[in-house]
């Protein structure tokens, strides 16, 4: 997994960095490093016009650096100051442009020049203007074609305008020590690495998951999320649909259970019994009686569950919801996962997420005691403790009716497979992504998610 730092914890590195290390050395690291990068992105130097945008603060210094590292190369560079770009502007020609007038610390407002087409931008550490942690562009900030940050991620080049702006990013090492971030980036490696393969004995009982969803004449969900689930590895999926008779359910490997229409809670519980996690309601419908018997069902599974959907609108407030999770706690259970879009987040908060959306899942998980997945381009999955795990490979391709009902399935199945609520939803949501990436980037439907992740699972645990 890849740390990401936010702005002021950056800072703290920083300043403990220096009790050892002096600040020109790591100015000379910076410098050099994005020297390298500059350089492959001219593709040479004798003869080409660079330009750096350089500001007052240590941004603007290891601008300055890289500037006298590709000059020494052949290169003509020209320095201009950040704050006399109103005044100059940029010159002619130019073949690259590198922006390092302002870091991640930045605040107010900021109007970059603006660059030829086709002229490459190399942006310090973040695209100046961008906030280091919401990702918000304030003013009009370069586009950047390679982003080289140092150290570590920011939240701000992974969410808010960030991701448009930043280009590629490429972390570099300049000597600073992140061990201790509490937020990382999911990546492929992580998945191979921590996602318990079946051993060779395995039975379906040891990686069985239990489905309460869908609704009379509405199964559809229910049989994605089921079908997700044993893509995702389940060894059995037992599927109750409360009030519906099992000649509605399409053709599915799922175990079909009879549940009552109503007070079904104690038939789900029984359900659930022989399972190792419970996902509960996608495509349930809405009432007073589905709203007290998901409450029951979620406070007394002794198994993880995931609420989804309807799930979530049964559940009520965070206040409802961290009430729910006391009465777990109370009976020695813990592991529940929320995973709301972003109407689902408001209806569980008042709002919807603001500009800093890591800040918002975080402040849920605590307020709640659960796990929270808020979704999205850059999917943000929080526990309680304060620990953050990013996916940030999804896309449009993802903004199809039916892919959360794939996605809880799966985190069901994660978790049912052995990995803990916060690994579990954050590797489901990195692999729903990076599956969404093997089919077409038109038509795509849910349906086909939940085959492609099976398909990119045995893809990494090929060779």
């Amino acid at each position: 997994m890849k740390p990401v730092v936010t702005v002021a914890e950056m800072q703290a590195i920083d300043a403990e960095a220096h009790a050892e290390v002096e600040e020109a050395v790591l100015v000379e690291r910076a410098g050099t490093a994005l020297a390298t990068w500059a350089l492959r992105l001219l593709g040479g130097s004798y003869g080409r016009r660079v330009v750096v945008i350089a500001g007052k603060g240590n941004n603007g210094a290891d601008g300055r650096v890289a500037g006298a590292r590709v000059h020494r190369r052949g290169a003509a560079v020209q320095v201009i100051e950040a704050g006399a770009l109103s005044r100059i502007g940029l010159p002619g020609r130019v073949d690259l442009v590198i922006d390092a007038a302002y870091g991640t610390g930045f605040r107010g407002t900021y109007h970059a020049p603006a660059v030829p087409p086709g002229v490459p931008v190399l942006a310090a550490d973040i695209p100046s203007g961008v906030n280091g942690d919401t990702g918000e562009a304030c003013g009009e900030p370069l586009r950047a074609d390679l982003t080289v940050t140092f150290a570590a991620l920011k939240p701000g080049l992974l969410q808010g305008d960030g991701p448009r702006l930043v280009g590629r990013v490429e972390v570099v090492d300049i000597g600073l020590d992140v061990s201790r971030a509490r937020m990382s980036v999911v990546e492929d490696a992580d998945v191979t690495r921590m996602l318990p393969p079946r051993e060779r004995a395995a039975h379906k009982w040891q990686s069985a998951i239990a489905v309460i969803a869908g609704s009379p004449g509405m199964t559809g969900a229910a049989e994605l999320c089921a079908r997700s689930a044993y893509r995702g590895g389940a060894g059995m999926v037992r599927l109750g649909v409360p009030g519906a008779d099992l000649a509605e359910l399409g053709a599915t490997e799922a175990v079909g259970v009879v549940l009552p229409a109503e007070q079904w809670a104690p038939a789900a519980l029984e359900l659930a019994e022989r399972c190792r996690a419970l996902v509960v309601g996608p495509g349930l419908g809405r009432g007073e009686d589905i709203a007290s018997q998901v409450r029951r069902l979620v406070a007394e599974a002794p198994v993880p569950v995931v609420v989804d959907a309807d799930g979530l609108f049964a559940l009520g407030t965070g206040e409802d919801v961290a009430g729910v999770v006391r009465d777990r706690s109370a009976r020695g259970i813990h592991d529940v996962v929320l995973t709301p879009h972003d109407g689902e987040f408001a209806r569980l908060t008042g709002s919807k997420p603001g500009k800093d959306r890591i800040s918002d899942a975080t402040r849920l998980a605590c307020s709640s005691g659960a796990v929270v997945l808020l979704k999205g381009p850059t999917t943000v999955v929080a526990q309680p403790g304060g620990r953050v795990l990013l996916a940030v490979a999804g896309s449009a391709r993802l903004a199809t009716a039916g892919t959360g009902d794939v996605l809880s399935g799966v985190i069901g199945a994660f978790l049912a497979r052995g990995l803990a609520p916060l690994e579990a939803a954050a590797l489901a949501a990195h692999v729903h992504a990076r599956a969404a990436e093997l089919g077409g980037a038109e038509g795509l439907v849910a349906g086909d998610v939940a085959d492609l992740v099976a398909c990119w699972l045995s893809g990494t645990r090929r060779g």
